[in-house]
């Protein structure tokens, strides 16, 4: 069997998500039981790692360190990087999402096998629905999977009162997707992708929202790009079709809502708490203010010096934002 070295370096390796090294190992380990006169063990090992390959599992694009770069020059004040570590699992979404975010990652880590049959992956997505329900936190979870980095538009830096500036500007970005493969995320893409016939509109915008069509309409790079809204209803209709994929995200639902809840509070005493009953206080409530509201519960538990979770704590901190909601809901 694999020596002691050998089983910790494989968990290492794996933790560390070096795709690269534990299949190394594991071939080194069953090289080593085929000296030893073990070579049906042996076979089965390589075996197993072959029908990986094959189903594209082992992927240096998703399992290796995310490399530091930095914009430089001009795209310093247009793009902000991030390194996620997050993953899909940190996620608590419908099912319908889950899959669906399931199937990008997997097109990605087979981007050479498609591109190989002059087929893309799925690398243009619309990301809609209300705020604090997980579309940023999509963005570093499709980075953490792929092992890339996130790379945010700045829109301020972006969007600029000199006619033609922020065009020039747009096309610079687009062009950073071919040098450097990330996730690109426009946030609140609704201010660049209002509908051309707004009353209010001004002609810069047009010219921009123009030019994005054009740009991500010839878009062939290796990148992800993700725009992400809470207003769809103001996007302009032809954007829709420029995308590969629309993702609509929602307010957490009641099992939802528990399952957030559970795995939020998991690390603390909490069976004094009657989770069906939050649920119920909390379906107004976006997945972000629920997480909020279980953080309040926690640092007062803390501060108190409790042992344990209470319904009441909870349920005080649920019911003020469900309040401060309410009081401000036409501006949220």
């Amino acid at each position: 069997m694999a020596s002691s070295d050998q089983i910790k370096a494989l968990i290492k390796s794996y933790a560390e998500g070096d795709s690269n090294k534990f299949y190394t190992l594991a071939m080194q380990v069953a090289a080593s039981e085929a000296k030893k006169g073990h070579e049906k063990l042996a076979q089965e090992i390589r075996k197993i790692i072959d029908d990986a390959k094959k189903r594209g599992e082992i992927s240096q694009l998703a399992k290796d360190p995310i490399p530091i770069v930095r914009p430089r020059g001009d795209l310093s004040e247009l793009l902000s990087v991030l390194y996620p570590k997050t993953r899909l699992s940190d996620l608590i979404l419908n099912q319908q999402l889950s899959q669906q975010l399931e199937k990008i990652v997997k097109e990605q880590r087979n981007i050479n096998k498609l591109k190989s049959y002059d087929l893309s992956p799925i690398h243009k997505i619309l990301l809609v629905g209300p705020p604090g329900c997980g579309k940023t936190m999509t963005a570093s979870c499709l980075a953490g999977e792929l092992g890339i980095p996130l790379f945010v538009v700045r829109l301020d830096g972006l969007i600029t009162k000199y006619m033609g500036e922020t065009i020039v500007k747009l096309r610079k970005i687009f062009d950073e997707f071919y040098n450097i493969r990330a996730v690109y995320l426009f946030d609140e893409f609704d201010s660049i992708g209002t509908q051309r016939d707004f009353i209010n509109d001004v002609g810069e915008i047009r010219r921009v929202l123009n030019s994005f069509l054009m740009f991500i309409e010839e878009d062939k790079s290796n990148s992800l790009i993700l725009a992400a809204t809470n207003h769809p209803q103001q996007l302009d209709y032809a954007l829709f079709r420029r995308f590969d994929q629309l993702l609509e995200y929602s307010l957490p639902d009641k099992d939802l809502i528990i399952k957030l809840m559970k795995t939020r509070l998991s690390l603390y005493d909490n069976k004094e708490i009657d989770f069906e009953s939050l649920a119920d206080i909390s379906l107004s409530l976006s997945f972000d203010e629920i997480v909020r509201a279980c953080e309040e519960a926690i640092k007062e538990m803390i501060i108190e010096d409790r042992d344990t979770l209470t319904t009441d704590n909870l349920t005080k901190s649920l019911s003020g934002k469900v309040m401060l909601q309410q009081k401000y809901k036409h501006k949220l």
